[in-house]
């Protein structure tokens, strides 16, 4: 079994987690990138229609790769498990997830394990473990910007230009793409949460590890291209983009902030600050983004169902 060994940090069996969903030809390009610098590449794939799942086929020709297809769509957290238990029961040390919009450069891994090994080093007597790193992802939208989100009073906003100055930045929660996590913090924290199905489910996970005094991390030399949602739209009065996302992900995003709000994982402070971040997408997509009156029939669906504590897929 392949192990990986960066500069200042021990060999690990690293086992990376591709979740798919109607990939295009170009998936076969990140397998490839994955397979070559990891233990094992576990592929599960969310039902994708048969012409979209024939592009898993050239991934299939790297030998530690593994294509699991679900039966059908599940939710990103639940492919996520699945491929999470079939490391743990290899015994890998580390998982590192990915999904198929992201092509990683080809040290991303080992650039992540000495980022994950250093803060552990800095580490107080067991506690304030790093409990996931990841890399500096950078929206490849138009208008798109830096994806690294910090703890303030009123919860996670975008890192400040300056604290990329710096080798790592401690992060309030990390995007699941590209994010490295050790066997060991899973055991601890938990899966992740298959009652979100998608959105929030990242945040959600990293929320505990901070209950179990885990702390986050982002190799800031460690960059990512990403593309988040369909795009971006420049808000007059407001600096940073504004992502869109097909309207159906209106229900999630609005019902998982207010799950996450009634978890207990949020702070008073934290709870406002996802509350009015939740009044302001409301808004924007009922009435300024396009497909407005279909965006708020399903952001009316996600309020109703967040306050009757309904999850799953919906229905």
């Amino acid at each position: 079994m392949k192990e990986i060994q960066s500069e200042d940090a021990p060999q690990q069996k690293v086992h990376c987690i591709i979740v798919t969903y109607n990939p295009s030809a170009g998936i076969g390009k990140l397998i490839s990138v994955l397979s070559a610098q990891s233990t094992k590449v576990t592929v599960v794939d969310n039902a994708s229609r048969p012409e979209n799942f024939a592009n898993l086929k050239n991934g299939e020709q790297n030998r530690n790769t593994e294509i699991v297809r679900l039966a059908k769509n599940m939710g990103i957290a639940y492919a996520q498990n699945v491929g999470i238990k079939k490391a743990i029961a290899a015994g890998a040390d580390f998982v590192l997830l990915s999904d198929q919009d992201s092509l990683p450069y080809p040290d991303l891994i080992s650039r992540l394990l000495r980022c994950y090994f250093r803060e552990k080093e800095k580490a107080r007597f067991g506690r304030d473990l790093p409990g996931a790193v990841g890399p500096h992802i950078k929206d490849s939208h138009r208008h798109g910007d830096d994806l690294v989100y910090v703890s303030t009073k009123w919860g996670p906003r975008r890192a400040p230009a300056e604290a990329f100055a710096h080798d790592t930045v401690e992060t309030a929660f990390l995007l699941a793409s590209g994010c490295l996590i050790p066997v060991s913090a899973l055991k601890t924290v938990g899966l992740m949460n298959e009652s979100y199905f998608i959105d929030h489910v990242d945040l959600e996970w990293c929320l505990r590890a901070r209950k179990k005094h885990y702390r986050t991390f982002v190799a800031a030399d460690t960059v990512l291209p990403h593309t988040l949602g369909e795009g971006t739209r420049k808000i007059p009065l407001r600096r940073q983009p504004a992502h869109l996302h097909k309207p159906f992900r209106c229900y999630y995003l609005t019902r998982n902030t207010l799950l996450l709000v009634k978890s207990g994982l949020l702070n008073r402070h934290w709870k406002i600050g996802y509350l009015f971040w939740l009044l302001k997408f409301s808004l924007y997509n009922s009435i300024f983004a396009d497909n407005s009156r279909e965006r708020r029939r399903f952001v009316l669906r996600g309020i109703a169902d967040g306050i009757t504590d309904k999850s799953g897929a919906l229905r």
